[in-house]
């Protein structure tokens, strides 16, 4: 059970840095009056991928604090990593944007490790990737609040 779980966790993850960004609309003549346009455009708190109830730096702050708990598990205890999963998942339902992925991967690895603790193995190279790759992707966002991320 645990098995098809973290491959859908893994796979969810997969899905969510293939998508990580979304593309620009095109920038052209528009039938719409600037007018309008410009009344209708949403307001940055509504557009930004910022978090919904903490601070970008707040939500960069609890990456590197869940990181470094993982980091410093002894590797058998599943249990363990099942709590960082956890809180990891409250952590992804306050943000929003791109920093839901430093969330969602980190519960991957999380719940990978979980299993692979059980068996006395290491989670799978791709867990880790993931995290790295949404290290990399939310660098600059979290730089910018003067946070560095860690891993």
């Amino acid at each position: 059970m645990k098995r098809i779980f973290t491959a859908a966790v893994i796979a969810a993850v997969a899905g969510l840095t293939a998508c990580a960004s979304t593309p620009k609309e095109p920038i052209g003549p528009s039938s719409i009056p600037v007018e309008t346009a410009v009344a209708t455009q949403p307001s940055p708190s509504e557009s930004s991928p910022t978090s919904t109830t903490g601070s970008v730096k707040e939500a960069c702050e609890t990456f590197n604090a869940l990181y470094a708990e993982y980091e410093a598990l002894s590797g058998t205890d599943p249990n363990a990593y099942e709590d960082i999963y956890l809180k990891a998942q409250d952590a992804k339902d306050t943000v929003s944007g791109d920093l839901t992925g430093l969330f969602a991967s980190l519960s991957a690895l999380s719940m990978d490790h979980s299993a692979a603790a059980e068996n006395g193995r290491q989670p799978r190279q791709a867990s880790k990737d993931a995290v790295r790759d949404a290290v990399f992707a939310n660098a600059g966002t979290c730089t910018a609040e003067g946070v560095t991320l860690r891993l």
